[in-house]
């Protein structure tokens, strides 16, 4: 490297991770939690766009910047007491930080973050505001079920965050689960922006919201809206585990129209040893026949908890859209559920 190309290159800072010890490298411009990912360091995170508060964690020493954020992610006293977010950091010295959140097991299944290329391979309409889509990758990708990537469109720059609904069993093709919204910049696209072959960028993986393997107890997923993409990657991935653990998916939607999959659930009755499937309608039509269960999906999941045996053994896994989550938490915290064994998605709307 000349003398020119050093000056210009960005300088380079440790930041050491406590209380595991972990150190890595940074380099100006670079948010502290994009440098975790570059080295396959798995932080606790969630939205990366500093509205989640997953990374949040205590500057212990050194200089940082912070990147625009949400308040609701960390608040005004919080930040006054040393409190940052990985995802908006950019580090300017050494830096030593706490974490407050943070996963053994994540720790030891981390998976580098790389750019893929793909190409759009199928588009199937679910619903009437929901739908599917597969994408082929020029290399396959290592992931754990329940992660997520983001997709980028060449030409416009557009990216938006969606999780994988396949297992990671064949990393080759991706399939996601759409929610489609009428000032959606990129659903838009889904409606004759994009084509069948057309190119994509993919990066990834993302998320810690991934199954634990080996686990006792039953376990729960929730979700609601595409919400079912990650949830579903678990499930088909428990599946193959061939582990027998009770499994109950609780699925919140507005109407009858608003369900998909029901043919996909009833297999998975059939096969595996212990599984039920539970919709929940909360604004059930006329018209619907529907006769399951209805109000809000963490009103069904108090009844059904209630009910069931070893619960602060369970492994929960809630997907979808923030009010949804909010809800759900306390819900599973007076049941008795272990915190440590809950993990969670928000659907956080896109600020790019």
């Amino acid at each position: 490297m000349t003398a020119q190309a050093l000056q210009n290159s960005p300088a380079v800072h440790t930041v050491r991770l406590e209380p595991v010890g972990i150190e890595m490298e940074v380099a100006e411009g670079e948010t502290i939690l994009d440098a975790a990912f570059r080295q396959g360091v798995s932080l606790m995170h969630g939205c990366k766009e500093g509205q989640c508060s997953a990374c949040k964690c205590l500057l212990i020493d050194g200089d940082v910047e912070m990147l625009k954020y949400s308040t609701f992610a960390l608040s005004d006293p919080e930040r006054d007491s040393n409190h940052i977010l990985l995802c908006r950091s950019l580090a300017y010295s050494d830096v030593a930080v706490e974490l407050l959140n943070y996963d053994e097991d994540l720790l030891s299944r981390s998976i580098p973050v790389k750019d893929f290329n793909a190409r759009l391979a199928a588009v199937e309409p679910l619903t009437h505001d929901i739908v599917a889509i597969a994408l082929d990758l020029d290399q396959p990708m290592k992931f754990w079920a329940g992660q997520y990537v983001d997709i980028t469109l060449p030409g416009i720059g557009l990216t938006r965050s969606f999780s994988m609904g396949n297992p990671p069993a064949d990393g080759s093709r991706l399939e996601f689960i759409i929610k489609k919204y009428p000032d959606g910049a990129f659903s838009r696209q889904l409606d004759g922006g994009l084509s069948v072959g057309d190119r994509v960028s993919v990066r990834g993986p993302y998320g810690t919201c991934f199954r634990r393997e080996g686990r006792e107890g039953p376990m729960i997923l929730v979700g609601g809206g595409s919400g079912m993409a990650p949830l579903l990657s678990i499930l088909r991935d428990q599946a193959a585990s061939g582990e027998t653990r009770p499994v109950r998916f609780f699925y919140g939607a507005r109407s009858r129209r608003d369900l998909f999959h029901l043919d996909l659930f009833e297999e998975f009755a059939r096969s595996l040893p212990d599984f039920a499937f539970i919709p929940a309608l909360s604004h059930a039509e006329e018209g619907d026949g529907w006769t399951g269960e209805t109000g809000f999906i963490h009103e069904v999941l108090r009844r059904h908890l209630s009910e069931m045996d070893e619960v602060e053994e369970a492994d929960v896994f809630s997907c979808g859209p923030p009010p949804m989550i909010d809800a759900v938490l306390p819900v599973l915290q007076m049941a008795g559920v272990d915190s440590a064994r809950v993990y969670f998605d928000k659907f956080t709307p896109a600020t790019r």
